[in-house]
């Protein structure tokens, strides 16, 4: 018998149920750039049904591939995609800056409704210090920052930025964030990596002028740990007020894949990095997280596995072992993918499929962000039916909020099934503290595992589904039950359908 028992597990070992490749719950998500109109619009001043149009499409993408998290750029340069009484409308937008669209409507409104019809969560994506995108080109708004408050700003390279080293401009930011939050139902905060902005070689930061002001403790020969504490202070200022207004909103960042080098520091990666998080963004994000002040770390890692100066396997492992007190997704450049690219690992989406299995592998590793959108509708070399054919198969719930207190939400009630002669139609009521749905398949008179995620039929806000009826809904040969899902992504027990 004892052979018999080796001999089956190394079966399950060698050849696992095809379902246990996905996990249930998985970050997968993808980023919605709008700078300079990388992902939507296609272009500025685009009329608003295709504004709408272009979105929709997007996300039916990625629910398609079976994404399911958009990570919606709102702030690019102290402008909204959003109506603000603090910024203006961006130029992104409808192409001038202050400018509504017209026909008037809220794109992050729209956005966030359209998500949760495809039961997609949002997280809203900032960029914190970044004024003008290039000064020699945007005519601005009269209520834009460099209109009202000059003297917030410098001029690094061709860009205006907030200077982070003057209050003001931390104050400012946590207006905007808290207004965001307060007003819209959306899941996490999200900032990336350009806190200061990449050194210009040969070129100062020009902050001597707050530094003198506000330099405390600091003296000349420690700027840099002072600039450090700048994006600490605002880092600790926007989760206390986010927590302060929506405890179960998520405060989430992207850094630059490299936090520091080994050269520099025995705690650093085995790299090489030309310019890196902590010493060059003053982003000390190892410590943020240790800290408590964020809930997951994105770190984006475009480069391939084998990469000499900066080699995705040993910044995976790196990562992994230094994470602490949050969550680890990973970023990856699906943009690389090109079949005439210079370097052979991007030429095939097997080093994808190879990076995320790579990830699955590493125990702190929860999920991936994907930049970005454009490239759900490029698809390069097959890469999306490449993940739904085997590692994205199912779909995926997003990971639990385990920062927040808990919220439980509740049962949904009346689930009843309705077969008419072409459909199959489902309807329930939502409970307290809802968030969305997840509708299960079973096979009638086969175990019914919630655990796994090849019976997750279908995830939605919706409190009704309708089905086409054949032989894959067909009531006599499946069963149907619904959960539903709390603001942290706690999911409820089971409620079976009645017929």
């Amino acid at each position: 018998m004892r052979v018999i028992a080796v001999v089956l597990l190394l079966i399950v070992i060698l050849f696992p149920v095809e379902s246990q490749s996905c996990p249930k719950h998985e970050m997968r998500a993808v980023w919605i750039a709008t700078v300079e109109n990388i992902d939507w619009p296609s272009k500025p001043s685009l009329p608003v049904g295709e504004q709408k149009q272009e979105m929709m499409e997007l996300l039916d993408l990625a629910r398609k591939f079976n994404l399911n998290t958009v990570v919606l750029q709102i702030r690019p340069a102290s402008d909204a995609f959003y109506p603000s009484g603090l910024e203006p409308w961006s130029y992104w937008l409808t192409g001038r800056q202050g400018s509504a669209p017209e026909p008037y409507y809220d794109p992050l409104e729209f956005t966030i409704k359209e998500c949760r019809k495809r039961g997609l969560a949002i997280h809203v994506w900032l960029n914190p210090y970044r004024a003008l995108r290039d000064t020699a080109f945007h005519e601005t708004a009269m209520n834009h920052v460099s209109n009202t408050h000059p003297d917030w700003l410098v001029t690094y390279g061709s860009v205006k930025y907030l200077d982070p080293g003057l209050p003001q401009t931390r104050d400012h930011l946590a207006q905007v964030v808290s207004d965001v939050v307060r007003r819209y139902d959306i899941d996490a905060v999200h900032m990336d990596d350009y806190f200061y902005p990449y050194r210009i070689s040969g070129l100062a930061f020009p902050d001597d002028s707050s530094f003198a002001a506000y330099h405390g403790e600091y003296t000349p020969d420690h700027r840099d740990d002072w600039r450090r504490n700048n994006t600490e202070l605002i880092i600790k200022q926007l989760h206390d007020s986010i927590r302060a207004i929506k405890p179960y909103v998520e405060f989430g960042i992207a850094p630059f894949g490299v936090w520091r080098n080994a050269d520099r520091d025995s705690t650093g990666s085995a790299t090489r990095a030309g310019q890196t998080n902590y010493d060059d963004l003053y982003a000390d994000v190892l410590k943020w997280q240790k800290e408590g002040w964020i809930d997951y770390l994105a770190p984006q890692l475009y480069w391939h596995i084998g990469m000499p100066v900066a080699d995705y396997k040993i910044l995976a492992e790196w990562w992994n072992r230094h994470i602490s007190g949050c969550k680890l997704y990973i970023g990856h450049g699906i943009y690389r993918l090109n079949p005439e690219s210079q370097t052979e690992a991007w030429r095939t989406p097997d080093e994808l499929i190879n990076q995320i299995r790579l990830n699955r592998n590493l125990q702190n590793i929860t999920g991936s962000i994907f930049y970005s959108a454009k490239f759900l509708r490029s698809n390069p070399l097959g890469l999306m039916q490449n993940l739904t054919s085997e590692l994205y198969r199912y779909q995926a719930l997003q990971p639990v909020n385990t920062h927040a207190i808990p919220i439980i939400a509740g049962l949904p009630s009346d689930a009843a099934m309705n077969r008419k002669l072409f459909s199959i139609n489902l309807s329930w009521v939502e409970g307290p503290n809802t968030r969305s749905f997840v509708i299960y398949r079973f096979r009638k008179g086969e175990p019914a595992d919630f655990s796994d995620p090849a019976n997750i039929f279908n995830v939605t806000s919706s409190t009704s589904l309708s089905l086409k009826s054949g032989k894959a809904t067909r009531p006599k040969r499946y069963a149907y039950a619904i959960t539903a899902l709390s603001p942290t992504n706690i999911e409820t027990e089971a409620v079976y359908f009645v017929k």
